[in-house]
């Protein structure tokens, strides 16, 4: 999997903060960032299994959750942070999905953190799609 991430500073009043994108389209068209990090915290927006041609794993919950959950890995640490660092996640599922898959992707990558999370039945933008995944960092913390 291919990532295109792009660090970027915000405008002077928010000197701190910090951007990546990840290069799908949909960042620029209706502006906002894969990612920011103020501080010390990091925080990921709703990430799809979208590739560089669009939606990938067609029909696999589980493999869409391991292609989100990559692109959340890289985007946290473009801006300096582990996948350790992360305290929350928020899980969206189209109701019909194998949810179960999607948390057992969940719990192979954070056994060890067992962030604070939700997973709940989303209807998502875009048929394709099987699961969303948003995550909260914080780097730096005990």
């Amino acid at each position: 999997m291919k990532q295109i991430l792009q660090e970027e500073a915000m405008t002077e009043r928010h000197a701190e903060r910090r951007r990546v994108g990840s290069g799908v389209s949909w960042e620029d068209d209706f502006a906002y960032s894969r990612a920011v990090r103020a501080g010390n915290r990091i925080l990921v927006s709703g990430t799809t299994a979208t590739g560089p041609d669009g939606p990938v794993h067609l029909g696999d919950a589980g493999a869409q959750a391991r292609y989100a959950l990559g692109k959340v890995r890289a985007a946290i640490e473009a801006l300096g942070g582990t996948l350790e660092d992360v305290v929350r996640t928020r899980i969206y599922v189209k109701p019909g999905a194998d949810w179960e898959a999607v948390a057992r992707v969940h719990g192979e990558a954070f056994a060890a953190t067992r962030p604070a999370c939700t997973l709940v039945f989303a209807h998502l933008i875009g048929e394709e799609y099987l699961v969303e995944i948003e995550a909260e960092a914080v780097v730096g913390e005990g």
